[in-house]
């Protein structure tokens, strides 16, 4: 009897257990878009471990008119890594340790959040080891950061049947409601966000363009990309006046560089735009993806024009936009 007792407050205490776990919920994370917390010595930051993130973390995007940094960092010490500080969505641990490691942890004190800790021996074997992994650590932020943004996005997302260009093409785009259908042929959609905040308020836009063309010559595609952009601009994308749309900057080579969206390989390229003509221009992302079940390129871009501020975070939204597509 006794023994039989003892078996069944075992398992309630085990089921208290367990139901606490699950009721026991993380607070939300802080910190702004593209923002890391490094968690390391002062004397260290100072010296060639600092000068090593700085390398890479302070490295410019490419694309933007102004130089801006692929991420934005703030250091704080070891012992001050306490209290609210612990809660920044985004953090990056470098420290001496009894072994070389690198590793990821996530919603390890809130959520979502991502704590991502390099360690080694010597302060040399951390400069080693920030050097082995600097773009898989840009890569994981970026890649949490734009989940965020997502799932923002998709709380107030526009209806893929609302355009009929998406229902066409067969595919899904997470957009929040705040972008306004410019046009909307079946076969080519732009979609725009006017900027509400800072110098750019009333002037400023977001835009998405998404149309698909023939795939032609499988192996050239990269080398199409930008002659298909500037067709489409030219028939779409009208200036001010008779004789100017857009076009690609002619000053500024843009980059373009092997990506896979929604499964399928495809082409990122970061450059600037420019109305002919005119003196509009901003930055723009390409995504141009290779559908060979359809036999056609897919191709999502994004383009902003916001004069005077930086544009970081508005591509970024884009990127995100981009980066949400599924077929259907």
């Amino acid at each position: 009897m006794k023994k039989g007792l003892t078996i069944l407050m075992a398992a309630l205490f085990l089921a208290s257990c367990v139901d606490a776990e699950k009721s026991f919920v993380l607070r939300g994370s802080v910190g702004k878009t593209n923002r890391v917390l490094i968690v390391i010595e002062s004397d260290q930051w100072k010296g060639a471990i600092g000068n090593e993130l700085r390398d890479f973390i302070g490295e410019p995007l490419v694309g933007l008119p102004q130089p801006e940094t692929v991420l934005s960092v703030s250091q704080v010490s070891p012992k001050n890594f306490r209290s609210i500080l612990k809660f920044n969505r985004n953090v990056l641990v470098v420290q001496k340790s009894t072994k070389d490691s690198f590793f990821i942890k996530n919603n390890l004190y809130a959520s979502p959040q991502t704590v991502v800790y390099v360690t080694a021996k010597t302060e040399e074997g951390l400069v080693k080891q920030l050097k082995t992994h600097s773009k898989e650590i840009i890569k994981t932020f970026k890649d949490s950061e734009i989940k965020v943004i997502q799932r923002r996005f998709y709380k107030d997302k526009i209806a893929d049947t609302k355009h009929k260009t998406l229902q066409n093409l067969g595919v899904s785009l997470t957009v929040p409601k705040i972008f306004k259908t410019v046009d909307d042929t079946g076969e080519f959609l732009w979609l725009r966000q006017h900027l509400l905040s800072g110098i750019a308020r009333g002037d400023g836009t977001n835009n998405i363009l998404v149309y698909s063309v023939p795939l032609g010559d499988e192996n050239n595609v990269s080398k199409r990309v930008l002659s298909i952009r500037d067709t489409i601009g030219k028939r779409h994308i009208p200036g001010s006046k008779e004789g100017m749309y857009m076009i690609t900057e002619a000053a500024y080579t843009p980059v373009t560089i092997a990506a896979r969206i929604a499964d399928k390989p495809a082409f990122e390229t970061r450059g600037k735009w420019e109305v002919k003509n005119d003196f509009m221009a901003g930055p723009f992302l390409n995504y141009t993806i290779i559908d060979k079940e359809n036999n056609r390129l897919l191709i999502i871009e994004g383009f902003t024009y916001a004069p005077s501020v930086n544009k970081r975070e508005f591509i970024f939204e884009l990127e995100a936009i981009a980066k949400s597509l599924k077929f259907n």
